[in-house]
């Protein structure tokens, strides 16, 4: 039975609706779950926007799927799988030789690390339905592993949840000032002693640990939505490194609360939603920017997408 038949209808009357709405524990334990969810894609994204690692976030977030079809086989729960199969993925990918050793994306190795990371994501994705179909027993929640669901997500799970968001905040927030440097000028930064090669490592942990707990809110398939969206429509309205992280985690809190509401309230995926919410924000934010690009003030493309010079050089935007 669907949640949507089991609650009230929209009344319209947002007050009302929201107390019904949060009057079940499992929707206050979503709603905590979805906001850790969001810190951490909103952050994690907007570095992996910037060092040009979306398809290695693409990669990790496919990784998910057979990583918890793999430990609904074994008998153990899915986040166990989430984790393992995400962070060891990332490790694979850290461990992939750079020609010309560049480590963000920029370098001469980059077509190289594609398609190791290619492979492996073909690889683990065929080894997900393999799991599946060597499951004996039903295997109802296919649905929610691939696009995600906000049923049954307990105190322990949030809890777990937000050990996870913490820690991975705690490392970003000993390592960011330095990576941002890596991410921005890989060549400088060697030059001037920056571990570039153990940043990246480190960089592709959190995210794979961060993708492992997206998924659980948003499915394998649609966690990089999550992850690449909200920050790459933050740097479409700002080149500051500290308003855009900022913009990146307010934008997927806005998307994450928005689409548990509507899905509470309707019949299809949370998955569904956390798309389209996003989408529409990122095309808002083209527009603002085709908008300012008139009035010339729009960021530097080049500073924030190519990462060509530092973004903080860019004029004030935000």
């Amino acid at each position: 039975m669907l949640i949507a038949d089991a609650a009230t209808d929209w009344s319209w009357n947002p007050v009302a609706d929201l107390r019904q709405m949060w009057a079940f524990p499992f929707m206050v334990n979503a709603f905590r779950a979805g906001a850790i969810v969001a810190v951490l894609a909103g952050v994690i994204g907007w570095y992996m926007v910037l060092r040009r690692q979306s398809f290695a976030g693409h990669t990790l977030s496919t990784v998910a799927f057979p990583g918890a079809a793999g430990a609904t086989l074994l008998g153990v729960g899915a986040v166990y799988g989430y984790f393992t199969f995400c962070v060891g993925a990332a490790l694979v990918i850290a461990a992939i030789p750079r020609a010309g050793g560049h480590e963000s994306g920029h370098g001469s190795g980059g077509g190289e690390e594609a398609a190791v990371t290619g492979t492996i994501q073909a690889f683990l994705l065929g080894a997900g339905f393999l799991f599946i179909a060597l499951y004996k027993g039903f295997l109802g929640g296919v649905d929610a592993l691939l696009f995600g669901s906000f049923l049954g997500i307990t105190t322990t799970q949030v809890e777990v949840l937000a050990a996870v968001g913490a820690a991975v905040l705690l490392v970003l927030a000993v390592v960011g000032r330095p990576l941002l440097f890596a991410s921005v000028d890989p060549a400088v930064a060697t030059a001037r002693g920056v571990p570039v090669r153990l940043l990246s490592t480190v960089f592709l942990v959190v995210l794979g640990a961060a993708t492992a707990a997206t998924s659980q809110i948003t499915g394998a398939l649609l966690v990089f939505a999550l992850l690449v969206m909200p920050a790459a429509t933050a740097q479409n309205l700002t080149a500051r490194p500290v308003l855009g992280i900022a913009a990146s985690v307010g934008i997927a809190l806005a998307v994450t609360w928005t689409s548990l509401t509507v899905a509470y309230y309707s019949p299809y995926p949370i998955g569904f939603w956390v798309t389209t919410f996003a989408f529409a924000a990122y095309a808002a934010s083209w527009g603002v920017r085709l908008l300012r690009e008139r009035r010339g003030r729009a960021p530097g493309r080049r500073a924030v997408a190519a990462a060509g010079t530092p973004a903080w050089t860019s004029g004030s935007l935000l």
